[in-house]
This record gives C-alpha cells, sequence and structure tokens, in this order.
C-alpha cells in the first residue's frame, strides 16, 4: 500500500543540500515565498515537520499545523518558537547550536575593525574627495586593546581565539564556565556585568535576552568615550533608545549591531541618524560555509527524530 509522502514546510529558505537530503528520504518539501501567516498556513495545515530560521514559529502557527511531528530551527536561537505550544502536543523541537559560529565570530572581529577604523565614514570621505578624514577623524587599533565577552559559548569562545591572534585583552562574565576553564584559554575571569563593562574598551554580546536589557544607558557609561558595542546575539539585549542616546552624545565611541529587537529596522528609528554605527541585517550565520553546515544539520536532526517516531522513509 503507498503511503502519500509527508510533508515538510520550511519557512525561510535553507541550503538546496538539505532540502535534497529531506526529499531523499521521501519528505514532500515546500519553501514558502513569505513568512505571513495566510500564505503559511495552507501548508501548515498539512505540515508533519516545519522548518524555521529566525521567523520562528507562533503560537497560532503551531495551532495552524495539526499534524506537526517535528520542528526544527536553522541557527541557535529558539526563544522565537511558542515552546509551550509544542510542549502541550509533545512535539520535539531541535536546533542547531554551533554551526554557524565561526561565521557569526569572524562578524563580530569585522564590526570591530569597521567601527575601530570607521569605515562606512571612511568610504563616504573617500567617494566624496575629503582627502583631510584620515588627518581629522581619529581611528585606533585593537591589538592591545580590552574585549570584554558576555557569555562565553561556542561563538565567544572563536571570537576570544580570533581577539587574541589580533593581541588583544580578552575577558568573560560566564554563569556557565568556571573560572579555570577560562584563564586556562587566555580568558581574565569576571565576575559580573558590570565589573566587565568597567573593565573592557570594546563589549561584544553572547548572551540570552532577559527581562530587562542587559545594556542599558548604566551600562553604555561605564564603557566609557573610547568604547565600543558589538552585538550578533540577541536584539533586546540592548536598550536601543538609550544607545541612540549614547552615540549621539558621544558617551561611546561606536556601535556594531546585526541584530535588532524589529527586524527590518523601521523607518524613522532613532539608531538610523547615530554616528559610527555599522548595521547589518542579521548576516551573522550567512555565509555560504555556515548556511551549508546549519542547513545540514537541521535536515539530519529532523530525520533522527522521524526515525524515532518510526515516521522517516528509510535511506
Amino acid at each position: 500500500m503507498q503511503h502519500s509522502p509527508r510533508k515538510c514546510l520550511i519557512v525561510q529558505p535553507i541550503a538546496e543540500t538539505a532540502v535534497r537530503l529531506l526529499e531523499g528520504r521521501g519528505l514532500e518539501v515546500h519553501t514558502a515565498v513569505d513568512t505571513r501567516l495566510d500564505t503559511l498556513r495552507p501548508f501548515l495545515a498539512e505540515a508533519e515537520v516545519v522548518i524555521t530560521r529566525n521567523h520562528g514559529l507562533s503560537v497560532d502557527e503551531i495551532a495552524a499545523a495539526p499534524f506537526l511531528k517535528v520542528v526544527g530551527v536553522h541557527g541557535t536561537g529558539t526563544d522565537k518558537v511558542h515552546k509551550p505550544s509544542l510542549l502541550a502536543r509533545n512535539i520535539p523541537l531541535v536546533n542547531t547550536p554551533g554551526a554557524n559560529a565561526q561565521s557569526v565570530a569572524e562578524l563580530v572581529i569585522a564590526l570591530i575593525l569597521g567601527c575601530s577604523r570607521a569605515l562606512l565614514a571612511a568610504d563616504h570621505a573617500s567617494r566624496t574627495g575629503n582627502g583631510n578624514f584620515r588627518v581629522t577623524h581619529p581611528t585606533f587599533e585593537i591589538s592591545g586593546r580590552k574585549l570584554g565577552l558576555i557569555g562565553y559559548g561556542n561563538i565567544s569562545k572563536l571570537v576570544a581565539r580570533l581577539a587574541l591572534a589580533f593581541g588583544m585583552q580578552v575577558a568573560a562574565s560566564s554563569r556557565f564556565t568556571p573560572e579555570t576553564d577560562l584563564i586556562r584559554e587566555g580568558i581574565l575571569p569576571m565576575q559580573d556585568i558590570d565589573q566587565l563593562c568597567e573593565w573592557a574598551d570594546i563589549l561584544s554580546l553572547h548572551g540570552v535576552p532577559e527581562a530587562t536589557p542587559t545594556i542599558d544607558a548604566r551600562r553604555l557609561a561605564m564603557l566609557g568615550p573610547q568604547g565600543l558595542l558589538i552585538n550578533t546575539a540577541r536584539g533586546p539585549l540592548i536598550d536601543e533608545r538609550a544607545l541612540a542616546d549614547a552615540l549621539n552624545a558621544g558617551t561611546i565611541a561606536g556601535a556594531g549591531l546585526d541584530v535588532l529587537h524589529h527586524e527590518p529596522i523601521e523607518d524613522g528609528h532613532p539608531l538610523l541618524a547615530c554616528p559610527n554605527l555599522i548595521l547589518t541585517p542579521h548576516i551573522g550565520g550567512s555565509t555560504q560555509e555556515a548556511l551549508e553546515k546549519t542547513g545540514m544539520q537541521v535536515a539530519t536532526k529532523v530525520l533522527a527524530e522521524l526515525d524515532k517516531l518510526g515516521d522517516a522513509q528509510p535511506a
């Protein structure tokens, strides 16, 4: 007796090799053209597997998927997936921690270099014939600077390794990594985030948002007028209004953000007019290498969950 193929909805595109892996195991795969609920609804109605990226999966989207058996997140963060809805239906959730770590870590360094050398302003100066820019606009080397890491997971470990290679001093505040492990890796342990902000010249965020922003006006002032703030983790880690005020007032020297509270950024957002701010559209894990690794990893994990349920076709 022939069974109809299992339906898999991919909310946001993943690597074609991962799609072929899913199809090779008997799944019928549909990649959505956009993430509006009205667009997703007819495919959610039949889907037994959903793979999403930074869009997540809302309570309404999960409710619209009565046959759902597995959810996969293409990336590390699962905070935009409504986990209580999955738990209530005993639906497993898988993600891909570490698959994009190298790419995100390299972006952290790129943002640090971009801010420290004011590359956006320098580009504008070059295009407009401002030959005095190199005299009038101060920049600095990152060698010898103090890099503070909030959190010490897969990505920040690689950031630390790259920063040390640049000759930076590195410290971290981590709730989960023993001080002895940090010291062994050449990282100075910090007791708390306040201490880290007072010590650091450059602060890179790698934690998970809590009820209030980790970086507010008080901690920006601790970072100081020569300080840089880098965020490739989660937008809500930062009070964006306080950051805009700090950049405009010169409370800190610059910032590089790959993530925001709401993406894409809205017209009229106060950050858009800020000096020495580099904004990138959540591209940390979007290199060809990271997309390939992440796509294959999420597809493999989804298939493993189906195997447990006896629902995947044999390889």
